[in-house]
């Protein structure tokens, strides 16, 4: 197994002990500090993959700046990427891992009333239509068009994406442990969910249309 699917799966399994965290009310601090450590080890996994395709020749700060848009490193990054042949499963485990953290909180934060019912099922449905056309096409979009670009596959559209989810999370972790207002936890989970939906558009677009 690739070291990119075994740290997929270690931050897979860390959601657990996260929810149980959260459901018992544990250090809401140290709950928050796990969902970090969780989310920067899912945006870690790619480099691992690549490390191992570059045969160690790829530095994480290479990675890094390639994928804030850095010329020279993002074609160093690319020349690996295309030499590579990824594993069957890696990027369903990758897709799988995505999932099931997403799933449990949102079904940690509708259990506990902080989070409406209806946005676990916009978010189900949303997966669940996406990832078969995506399942379909290829595993993940081609990214022909410049929504697609923005939206899904540039720095801003990855990077955003997991700096809303923590932000969010974590957020709402305070709100049931620490009884932070809820208020703002509904707009921030408005933002993220509309986040969602637009990556979900921009993944169907240049599956269906472009």
């Amino acid at each position: 197994m690739r070291s990119a699917d075994i740290i997929t799966l270690i931050r897979t399994l860390l959601v657990f002990p996260i929810a149980y965290a959260i459901l018992v009310k544990y250090n809401p601090w140290i709950t928050i500090l796990l969902i970090i450590i969780m989310f920067v080890m899912d945006a870690l996994d790619g480099y691992a993959a690549l490390y191992e395709a570059s045969k160690g020749r790829l530095d994480i700060l290479t990675y890094f700046k390639g994928s804030l848009g850095d010329a020279d490193a993002k074609e160093m990054v690319g020349r690996y990427k295309k030499g590579y042949k990824s594993s069957i499963y890696g990027p369903r485990i990758d897709i799988a891992g995505d999932r099931v953290t997403e799933y449990v909180f949102w079904i940690v934060f509708v259990y506990v009333n902080i989070v409406p019912l209806f946005v676990l099922f916009l978010i189900v449905l949303r997966h669940s239509f996406v990832d078969a056309i995506m399942g379909a096409k290829g595993t993940s979009s081609k990214t022909k068009s410049a929504f697609a670009r923005i939206v899904y596959s540039s720095p801003l559209g990855r990077g955003g994406i997991a700096v809303v989810k923590v932000v969010t999370f974590s957020y709402l972790v305070l709100v049931y442990a620490s009884g932070y207002p809820i208020i703002v936890g509904y707009v921030l989970v408005t933002i993220l969910v509309g986040y969602i939906l637009l990556r979900g558009i921009s993944e169907l677009y240049e599956n269906l249309v472009a």
